[in-house]
């Protein structure tokens, strides 16, 4: 059967060998030829994002995609860009992560009781993906959901959400996306043992610049994953 840590592992290892998708191959491996100027000196990762986290974790975060000098750059989800860093530091200080810092693989950075997954793993040009390539994506995330097994679920942003949603309407487990709404702060209780859905906006800087998502208002929700957590945990 093998352990849910293995099973992550090879999961990881056939995520980052995909090809599936030519424009995404194209442009992920472009950005990574000619860099941006900051990070000139950089050996850019330029390949499909593995998850990262805590194997064994209660709360599943489920982002959009890589960002192109971001993941793309770095290999590490939500790693190397403004969105990465409104994230982790979020997730320290409400005790999900062990520092606020997010730079590079291999800088100490881990996840408590979290792991990081998202509906794509190549970095989309214009930050926009195909629907064809969300469809290809599906087998990469929809394991995730059954290694980990968490219990509650964060969905940043409406895409994230609805990827999440159809692959519950797929099994049969929900009849319609239309019960459960995109808002910032959603929480729903799933029916058949089904993880607890939770939703934020996503921490893009479009938003995060703008207001529209602070970081009390992200705050807030990961305190409400936790208290949730510690109330329903057996």
């Amino acid at each position: 059967m093998g352990s849910a840590p293995s099973k992550l592992d090879g999961l990881n290892k056939e995520i980052i060998a995909c090809r599936k998708c030519p424009r995404l191959v194209a442009y992920r491996e472009q950005v990574a030829r000619e860099k941006r100027r900051a990070f000139m000196d950089w050996d850019y990762w330029g390949k499909p994002v593995p998850g990262f986290g805590d194997p064994h974790a209660e709360l599943l975060i489920v982002g959009l995609a890589p960002a192109a000098h971001g993941a793309n750059r770095t290999g590490r989800m939500f790693t190397g860009d403004r969105s990465g860093d409104f994230l982790y530091h979020a997730l320290y200080r409400t005790g999900f992560a062990n520092q606020p810092n997010s730079e590079r693989r291999g800088d100490g950075l881990t996840l408590k009781n979290a792991y990081i997954s998202a509906t794509l793993r190549c970095a989309p040009p214009a930050n926009k993906p195909l629907p064809s390539e969300l469809v290809n994506c599906r087998p990469y995330f929809q394991p995730d959901l059954e290694i980990i097994r968490p219990r509650a679920i964060l969905a940043l942003g409406a895409i994230a959400m609805r990827a999440y949603l159809g692959i519950l309407k797929a099994r049969g487990e929900i009849s319609s996306h239309a019960q459960y709404p995109f808002r910032h702060g959603a929480s729903y209780a799933l029916s058949g043992g089904l993880p607890h859905l939770f939703a934020s906006y996503h921490p893009s800087q479009q938003n995060t610049f703008t207001g529209k998502l602070t970081e009390e208002m992200f705050e807030g929700v990961l305190k409400e994953i936790k208290k949730f957590l510690a109330k329903t945990r057996k």
